[in-house]
């Protein structure tokens, strides 16, 4: 049953980082002056941006409490720095969705953006471009650099955290950007 549920996480991990590089593309488009396909997902998501981030926050969640409760996979410094990000994502992004409180998004973008750049860190040093923390070493087996589920040969957790991250930042964005929309 683990395993097909870390398969179940690392596939919607990789729907996840291709709905990003869509967003992603569009945004580009947009900054070159074709507006049309970011407009078109604009529309498409319009009013739903946090609850878009809570879904996204949720089962990062979920996910990371899968891994360490259910899995048995002891969380390193850096996963504990990456949760203290996530979490609270998660309870504030369904509090504003409920309450339709779109001005919150943008006191909720530091909580992704310092999230996602502790992802970052966590994946150099888990692929040994960073030397890890002797904090590192004492807190998990094997420390940070231990990759308790490899999928696909790169999904790792700090990939599927980063994934969570950047999407929640879009999400999160796209709820800030708009409130003009929203009156």
């Amino acid at each position: 049953m683990t395993h097909n549920v870390i398969t179940v996480i690392a596939v919607l991990g990789v729907i996840g980082q291709v709905l990003f590089g869509l967003l992603l593309v569009a945004v580009l488009l947009a900054a070159v002056g074709f507006d049309a396909p970011l407009e078109t997902f604009r529309d498409w998501l319009w009013g739903y941006e946090l609850w878009a981030a809570f879904v996204v926050s949720a089962i990062a969640t979920g996910g990371s409490l899968f891994f360490s409760e259910v899995a048995g996979f002891i969380p390193c410094e850096l996963c504990w720095y990456q949760r203290i990000c996530m979490y609270p994502l998660s309870i504030l992004t369904l509090l504003a969705a409920l309450r339709a409180d779109f001005r919150v998004a943008k006191y909720l973008l530091p909580l992704p953006l310092v999230g996602a750049g502790i992802s970052i860190y966590h994946l150099l040093v888990e692929n040994g471009v960073v030397k890890q923390t002797q904090a590192c070493l004492v807190s998990a087996p094997g420390g940070c650099a231990t990759k308790w589920i490899n999928k696909f040969g790169y999904m790792t957790i700090p990939t599927l955290a980063l994934t969570g991250f950047a999407l929640c930042f879009a999400f999160l964005a796209l709820a800030a950007s708009e409130p003009q929309r929203r009156r």
